[in-house]
């Protein structure tokens, strides 16, 4: 049992030293007119941070190996770019070309091999009047994407279900602070039922929130969303250590920090630059929000067995959740602090 926890607890301090939430996403939004082609390309802060001299590089030389346009066999040269500065929490540059021919247009990144694992930049390309978008999400693996382009954008097909499924569930796996505010409420379960009803509670509340935020309905900043899930893992720790898991209004406490982490989810959407109207948002929404719950059925089936399983071991629920509790709250502390003051 020591070991046990003694391992536990290293484990909580390598996650408090980790990014709590890196969906690893971008976007570039490309518009092709007959003379030009434009790009305004949206990367996480914490993403380019990573790359070596960010800090002291110009925008110019970031953003020469951010985008590479080709027309036919021909690479176009950047004509200008820009780098906005008002965005705190998003690196955003915005390039231009100028077209050469007509053809197939070839789009890659020369960043993506840079960027942490997994990273995923979603294409749109679209006609300057707005119309026949066009989308791929590029990959390390697969790092170009093709449209054929005339006088104007033909239409494209978009990426499709099976892609934003797996983004969903790559970012609830990810979501080392969604998965520890899930745990936190797991681990004092008294069976399969009651589990069920929490897991239900939380998927209905972030459904919601998730649906409102991609629609616009709702729209609130990721500096303050991102904080109150932070805080909603605290709040879980203590409330474990105060109440020792004796709580008939888990349910309720579920739904409702599942409605603030569903904002935290619309964030990953709007971060790879998901329109918000009711054809380009809903079949991202419903396939990334299945993704998300997958991911989380997955991890539920590898805990609760053995949270269940540990808890007919003597002392388990005497000093083991205690110690669960103690580890997700400084967890949440960490972060929240690291939230607020950044």
């Amino acid at each position: 049992m020591r070991t046990l926890l003694f391992v536990f607890l290293l484990s909580g301090i390598a996650i408090c030293n980790v990014n709590a939430h890196d969906p690893g996403l971008s976007s570039a939004i490309v518009t092709v007119s007959d003379r030009d082609i434009d790009a305004v390309i949206t990367f996480n802060q914490n993403d380019l941070a990573a790359l070596p001299d960010f800090a002291r590089a110009q925008a110019k030389q970031i953003a020469a190996g951010l985008l590479r346009v080709r027309i036919g066999d021909v690479t176009l040269p950047i004509a200008s770019v820009e780098r906005e500065t008002a965005a705190p929490n998003n690196a955003i540059f915005k390039l231009r070309w100028t077209r050469s021919g007509s053809g197939v247009l070839r789009i890659s990144s020369g960043l993506i091999d840079q960027l942490p694992f997994g990273h995923r930049q979603l294409i749109s390309v679209r006609a300057a009047d707005g119309v026949s978008p066009g989308e791929r999400l590029l990959s390390a693996r697969e790092n170009e994407s093709a449209f054929e382009i005339r006088s104007a954008v033909a239409a494209q097909p978009r990426a499709g279900f099976t892609e934003f499924f797996f983004l969903g569930v790559r970012h609830i796996l990810t979501g080392y602070d969604h998965l520890l505010f899930l745990f936190g409420i797991l681990i004092v379960c008294s069976g399969f039922g009651a589990a069920a009803r929490i897991i239900t509670c939380f998927t209905i509340a972030h459904s919601i929130t998730l649906a409102l935020a991609a629609f616009n309905v709702v729209a609130i900043s990721s500096r303050v969303v991102e904080p109150m899930i932070a805080a909603s893992i605290v709040y879980v720790g203590v409330e474990n250590l105060w109440m020792k898991g004796r709580l008939r209004w888990r349910e309720a406490l579920t739904f409702t920090f599942g409605l603030i982490h569903g904002l935290g989810f619309a964030s990953a959407l709007r971060e790879i630059g998901i329109g918000t109207t009711g054809v380009g948002v809903a079949l991202p929404l419903f396939s990334f929000n299945l993704g998300v719950e997958a991911g989380q059925l997955a991890v539920a089936a590898c805990i609760l067995p053995v949270a269940l399983r540990l808890k007919t071991v003597r002392y388990f629920s005497r000093i083991a959740v205690p110690a669960f509790s103690l580890v997700i709250a400084l967890a949440g502390a960490y972060w929240l602090v690291e939230r607020i003051t950044a």
